[in-house]
């Protein structure tokens, strides 16, 4: 397998972000902010073959993503001979190129489900509206939190990254970061993108203030032309339905732009699944690992 890996780039963004929109199925994984500023927990790097752009993770395990672009113009039985021998294993493939890949390959690859990386896929207007019955919950602790306090809803920008930190250093500081290797990695991940701000095409976002203290923020990028996916959200404990306005504020706030929100994965986390699954979503983008026999 001769492949040349090298570090995940800034100045190759605008080029990885065309492959991707070329892609026929784009996980919240893939989207370039995510690549970038979770490139040092993961040792991700990446290369550039044939029109695809393969990324490989090498920390803690070694480990090939999906190659992005535009998977049907690809020869992935080259492919497989050219550059995955017996013993490759790939993580977080989408539904969609795993079709591809069976059906071309299917007796050289062992394929498992790997459900802690679904990604959660919502209706953006149903998170918006919250109506029914299977939103009375989300809907009645927006109400308290708008009852309550005297706030108002931000669209993020550079003048709120400073503020938007503090926050985020008091968010580790109620959930113990530091005793969690999860939520450490999560907080540098945070860190580098909002440090990078101005660098990272497609970010955006929103803040809640009360008596001008940030109590929540979210931070979301566009995925593809239907689609935003939330990053990071964070919300201040002491603010009864605060994880519930800074949700719903933030997608109304985008005016109809996007018909999907993808809410990522929920890890495996019984916690995360839990809260995850109570804001019904439509669909999962189901991801793969397979590996080459």
């Amino acid at each position: 397998m001769d492949l040349k890996f090298e570090p995940i780039r800034l100045d190759k963004q605008q080029a990885y972000a065309a492959l991707l929109q070329r892609c026929p199925q784009v996980s919240s994984d893939y989207s370039y902010s995510n690549i970038f500023s979770w490139a040092e927990e993961y040792g991700l790097q990446w290369t550039w073959i044939d029109d695809l752009v393969w990324v490989r993770q090498t920390r803690p395990d070694e480990f090939f993503w999906a190659p992005l672009g535009q998977w049907k113009n690809t020869d992935w039985q080259l492919f497989f001979d050219r550059y995955a021998p017996p013993g490759t294993t790939f993580t977080r493939v989408p539904e969609k190129l795993l079709d591809l890949w069976n059906k071309v390959a299917a007796h050289r690859l062992g394929v498992t489900e790997e459900r802690r990386n679904w990604d959660y896929v919502y209706d953006c207007n149903e998170l918006v509206e919250l109506k029914g019955n299977r939103f009375h919950k989300k809907k009645n602790l927006l109400r308290q939190f708008i009852k309550k306090y005297d706030y108002r809803y931000l669209p993020f920008g550079p003048d709120l990254i400073e503020a938007a930190m503090a926050m985020q250093a008091d968010w580790c500081s109620w959930r113990d970061c530091e005793s969690s290797s999860i939520l450490s990695a999560e907080n540098r991940s945070v860190h580098k993108v909002l440090t990078h701000w101005d660098d990272l095409q497609g970010l955006t976002g929103g803040v809640i203030q009360v008596e001008d203290l940030i109590v929540a923020y979210t931070i979301a990028e566009q995925l593809s032309p239907d689609t935003v996916v939330i990053h990071y959200e964070k919300g201040c404990p002491d603010y009864k339905g605060v994880y519930q306005a800074i949700n719903q504020m933030f997608l109304a706030g985008l005016n109809g732009k996007f018909r999907w929100v993808n809410r990522e994965q929920d890890l495996g986390e019984e916690g995360l699944r839990k809260a995850k699954l109570s804001y019904n979503p439509v669909q999962f983008l189901k991801k793969f690992r397979v590996t080459v026999r």
